[in-house]
């Protein structure tokens, strides 16, 4: 009885708290994140009044862990990695190996502490919070774009050698006393075949059986057992992945999610098991919260700086530098870096193995704790601060200047482009999903592509359509559009916030220009309109009338009966 109430109070008091502190947190424009690691301070044991019991919400919080790496395979698109696999794997890798190096070298060379628990510690501040990135994105219509799309699959790259860590660790790190080293490397390339082994049963059965036992419980009808084997899926196969292959559970649910990824029910299983999915990950911030140590602060304030200042400065810089090295413009640069300047899950996730075996000193938590509060703290202003940056910097120095407007030869058109592509054309500026759509739509009208993506612009360019890599906001980029010439400018973008200023620009070269855009609020259109759009079309309204269109037409006659 006296255990039961111990659950109840401790779920009570966190979920209460989490609430309160989170609804604070969004009031304050933060994340709510951040209301549930202080929800976490709050009722741990290093702060006074009521103490919830650590070791209960840390084992509730395990399945918080598996949910998350259940909704993290879930999202897993190997087709969205592959698009952007150009940047986001040689610059996710060589990124968290800077990052590990630099968080190593303070923990190891400063701090003292041992080479196993600085690398764990490094590594640790070298990945950033997939939840923190993809809500900072969709608040800011900014997950569908190239940048976008860079980020995502960058953190995605992320996650999956985080995973590779999660298998490896317990095995580097747990060799009994004294053991070989040709021992180890058996183990080590045992525990790998055993990953292998896993992952084949879950690619080639998995992706059989899965889908089938949901197909047999949606022919039920009943949600809730629709829900409940979704989760049991998720549990289930964590668990399973452990007790047979000796992986981790976070491996066993993510493949747990990629495998129904791609099945018919991914929209479906995801949206079931959002709910539960974020009640347990709310106690796994709360659990991670009450490890610290809020003494940390106090007695160790510059290592809590020197944390915080890899995660802010060392990774961003790190990051931006790479994005410009594979020539990419400044604005992805600053996007992908400001996405990469925070760290979450993943961080607290691998920090409670290397406590669980006995791998890092106590304080390591707390420092990791610390440093997510703050990064994911200032987050949201640093992503405001991307698009005032990249002005500021290309004002006021030549040689980003120069960086930006570098000789790429998708920046300009092929000098065999044909003329009849570039008079009347129309200069279509993105080419996500609505430009593709339109793009389509268009035949054989003659059409110039606009995009920040590089692997879009490449992709165009082999299959003959012109295109031009850059940003539409810049005079050299509509130049090379043959804006001019143009009849139509139409902006496919989801952000529109820029359209004002790159009509004044493109009507500077072309008087008679007239601009279409999709406008997604009343407000937006009728800003739009006072900015001189030619044509605004409210994304609800087009669809709308489009849907009257065809349920206007005709019925077709019906065939005369038989005599």
């Amino acid at each position: 009885m006296h255990d039961g109430m111990t659950l109840i109070s401790t779920l009570a008091a966190a979920f209460g708290l989490a609430l309160v502190l989170g609804l604070l947190a969004q009031w304050a424009r933060l994340p709510a994140l951040v209301g549930y690691l202080l929800a976490g301070v709050l009722i741990g044991p290093h702060t006074p009044g009521f103490v919830g019991d650590v070791h209960l919400a840390q084992q509730l919080s395990e399945v918080g862990v598996m949910l998350l790496m259940f909704g993290v395979g879930l999202h897993f698109s190997v087709a969205d990695l592959m698009s952007v696999k150009g940047i986001a794997l040689p610059g996710a890798l060589v990124q968290m190996a800077a990052a590990t190096a630099m968080g190593a070298g303070l923990a190891h060379w400063w701090w003292g502490w041992d080479m196993g628990a600085a690398l764990i510690f490094g590594l640790a501040l070298s990945v950033a919070s997939t939840v923190v990135l993809l809500r900072a994105l969709e608040s800011r219509e900014l997950l569908h774009t190239g940048n976008g799309r860079i980020a995502v699959g960058w953190l995605v790259v992320e996650d999956l050698a985080m995973v590779l860590a999660l298998v490896l660790i317990p095995v580097l790190g747990g060799p009994a006393e004294g053991e070989g080293g040709g021992n180890l490397a058996v183990t080590i390339v045992t525990t790998l075949l055993a990953v292998a082994a896993f992952v084949a049963v879950m690619l080639i059965a998995g992706r059989r059986l899965l889908p089938w036992l949901l197909w047999q419980v949606n022919r039920t009808g009943s949600r809730e057992l629709f829900t409940l084997a979704t989760v049991a899926a998720a549990v289930g196969l964590a668990v399973g992945a452990a007790a047979l292959f000796g992986v981790s559970v976070a491996l066993g649910a993510f493949f747990a999610g990629l495998v129904l990824r791609e099945s018919a029910f991914s929209e479906r299983a995801a949206h079931e098991s959002l709910p539960l999915r974020d009640a347990f990950a709310v106690l796994f911030f709360v659990a991670v919260g009450m490890l610290f140590d809020p003494m940390v602060l106090v007695k160790q304030p510059l290592a809590v700086l020197a944390t915080v200042a890899v995660i802010l400065v060392g990774k961003t810089v790190a990051a931006a530098a790479l994005v410009l090295l594979l020539k990419y413009p400044l604005s992805t640069a600053l996007t992908v870096a400001v996405s990469l300047a925070q760290i979450g899950e993943f961080s607290f996730i691998l920090l409670g193995l290397g406590q669980s075996l006995k791998l890092v000193p106590a304080e390591a938590t707390s420092l990791v704790v610390a440093g997510a509060i703050v990064s994911i703290a200032l987050n949201p202003l640093l992503f405001a601060g991307v698009e005032p940056l990249r002005r500021w910097v290309l004002n006021r120095s030549a040689w980003a200047r120069k960086l930006e407007a570098r000789d790429d030869p998708l920046a300009e058109l092929p000098a065999d482009t044909p003329g009849s592509a570039l008079a009347g054309q129309i200069v279509l500026v993105g080419h996500g999903t609505l430009g593709t759509a339109l793009h389509q739509l268009l035949g054989e009208r003659p059409v110039v592509v606009i995009d920040r993506d590089r692997e879009v612009v490449e992709q165009l360019r082999a299959g003959g359509q012109a295109a031009v890599l850059g940003d539409a906001a810049e005079a050299m980029t509509l130049v090379q559009a043959h804006i001019a010439q143009a009849a139509w400018l139409v902006v496919a973008l989801a952000d529109v916030r820029g359209v004002p200023a790159l009509l004044d620009l493109a009507r500077q070269l072309n008087p008679t220009l007239r601009c279409a855009v999709l406008a997604h609020t009343d407000e937006e259109e009728a800003w739009l309109g006072e900015a001189g759009v030619s044509h605004v079309l409210r994304s609800q309204r087009a669809l709308a009338e489009a849907l009257a269109r065809v349920v206007s037409e005709p019925a077709p006659a019906a065939a005369a009966p038989a005599h």
